[in-house]
Order: C-alpha cells, then structure tokens, then sequence
C-alpha cells in the first residue's frame, strides 16, 4: 500500500469529501494550495504537504470561516467570479445535518493568518506563514505539538494510542518574518501529530490553529539551518 499523504483521525475530519486545487487568483497567497473539503463536519481545510525522498507527507489546517451546515463534498472554483463553490448535504453519519445546500466561499481582502506551508527537518519543523509573524510573541511556550499512534482494524478510524507531548525546546523567526523554525529534539515518524500554536502577526491579529499531520520521513538535507 502506498502511505497517505496524511492519516486523520475521527475527532479532526470524520469523513474528507474531496482534495481541490485552488487554480484563482483572486485567492491571493492561496493560489496553488490544496484543499480538502470536509462531508463529516462541513469544513474546509488548507493541505500542507510537501515531497521528502519522493514521499509526500504533511496535514491539514482549518480555515477560518463557519462551518456549513450541511456536509460539502464537491467544489470547483467558478471562472466568472474566481470564488469557489462548493455543494454538499447529508445523508449517513456526520455531524452537519441540514438536508443540502449550495455555498459561494469568497477570499477576503485582510490577512489570512494561516501557515501556509510545513516542512519537516531532522529535530524540527519549519512553519511558513501568510503574513509576518510579531517576533515578540514567538517562544518556544506559544507552540504545544503531540504525537500518538494509531491502531488499523475493521472499525471506522481509530482511537489515539500511546498519545504522548513533544517538547518543543526552541522557536525562531526568519528575517523577513514568515517563516517559524521548531526545535523539536522528540521528533520522528508518525502517523498521529499535532501542532497547535498561539502567536500574533505584525499587525497585532491573532495568529491561532491547529494542526494534524503526518511524518513519513525528514529531510536529512537540512539538518542544522534555520
């Protein structure tokens, strides 16, 4: 079998509906990026991935918006508009239970606040964001990450098994302010991972999430930079 991209358990996406690539430019920094929307609990995720030793690993961030109040399982990015609309409904076990619907999802002008991208490197992590990030309020403390394992059987998802904190020893900031290096000394493969964080952008907004992800393997190649 080839590994997934990311596993996702019940308690972050209970059912994926579809992966979409974002091909508008009238969604500025997203442009190019990966979504992935969501029939169990009506939401729709960024996808950060990336390709260590032809291997792709990474995971998922929810964006910033309500959830829909039904399921939504297909999307396509409307070339009139450049908005993206997606439809969905319900009719098995999930959580967003109104019987359908049809949603215009539409960029904002204002800052995203979002990771956009997340490379693994031995003994660490590199976050990159959407906006600079106030190196006043990057610390080691504003960052938890856990890691667990997962068990595969005949049931729907699996429970977290040896669920178990990452220490993260030490948090810096690139010059130009995007991009987070995590000293994660713990680090190593995993199905099971989360990284949440609680920082501030430059312009004072908050910059909050959450998120799941998978490591295959780490690139070697970088050991050592920041």
């Amino acid at each position: 079998m080839e590994p997934p991209l990311c596993w996702i358990t019940n308690e972050f996406d209970r059912s994926p509906g579809e992966l979409l690539w974002v091909d508008s430019d009238r969604w500025g920094p997203l442009q190019g990026s990966l979504l992935n929307l969501s029939y169990g609990y009506g939401k729709v995720f960024l996808v950060l991935h990336e390709q260590v030793a032809g291997q792709r690993q990474g995971g998922m961030i929810e964006l910033p918006m309500p959830a829909f109040p039904t399921g939504v399982m297909r999307g396509r990015f409307n070339p009139a508009d450049g908005q993206l609309y997606v439809c969905g409904m319900f009719a098995w076990a999930g959580s967003a239970t109104h019987p359908g619907g049809l949603y215009r999802l539409r960029l904002q002008q204002k800052p995203l606040h979002l990771p956009l991208g997340m490379h693994v490197v031995r003994g660490g992590l590199k976050l990159k964001f959407s906006e600079p990030l106030d190196p006043a309020s990057v610390s080691a403390a504003a960052v938890r990450v856990k890691a667990w394992d997962l068990k595969r059987t005949a049931g729907y998802g699996s429970k977290h098994f040896n669920e178990r904190p990452w220490s993260v020893s030490n948090a810096s900031l690139s010059a130009d302010g995007l991009t987070l290096s995590l000293e994660i000394p713990d680090l190593q493969p995993t199905w099971g991972m989360e990284v949440s964080f609680d920082l501030r952008a430059m312009d004072g907004g908050p910059v909050q999430g959450r998120i799941h992800n998978t490591i295959h393997t780490t690139d070697d190649s970088a050991v050592g930079q920041r």
